[in-house]
């Protein structure tokens, strides 16, 4: 098991001090989904719900959030974001239909993306159910998960199994 680096001498928490760490382009993707009722994908798809947009704003929403990232997650640095990306897809069924949230996001720096990415399929997420839970609070957030990430000293990671 690897030593823990953000626990100081005398065991108490810390930011890692990342300066000696090389600059690269790191890239992160994260997933995250949202089951929602026919009426709400009927809503969403047909841009009927009082909120508004709710795939536009989700989706900006995603974009800050992932900005601020270091303001919510205790350890995370500040990093110079160089691109974020959010998409959607649906899978339909009979009684409900999932909406699939995935977050991509570049940076060239001295450390990843994985937190940043995260945060910003969670935030999607949660804003989506924010908008139609006056519809229905019965939504259901799905697993979010992280699925591949590259650069740095640890190198790539893809998620082999699907979740």
């Amino acid at each position: 098991m690897k030593e823990f680096t953000h626990f100081n001498e005398e065991g108490r928490a810390k930011m890692v001090d990342i300066s000696d760490k090389p600059e690269t382009v790191r890239t992160a993707i994260a997933h995250s989904s949202i089951i929602v009722n026919r009426e709400i994908y009927e809503g969403i798809t047909n841009n009927k719900m009082k909120k508004g947009d709710v795939l536009a704003v989700a989706q900006v929403a995603a974009v800050m959030a992932c900005k601020k990232t270091w303001e919510i997650i205790p350890m995370c640095h500040p990093i110079p974001l160089t691109g974020v990306d959010i998409s959607f897809s649906w899978e339909i069924g009979e009684e409900n239909c999932t909406l699939l949230i995935s977050s991509s996001v570049k940076t060239k720096g001295n450390t990843g993306v994985e937190m940043e990415a995260l945060t910003a399929a969670s935030v999607c997420a949660l804003t989506v159910y924010d908008m139609c839970k006056a519809v229905d609070k019965g939504m259901v957030i799905g697993k979010t998960y992280l699925v591949e990430k590259t650069g740095g000293k640890n190198g790539d990671y893809t998620r082999e199994e699907k979740l």
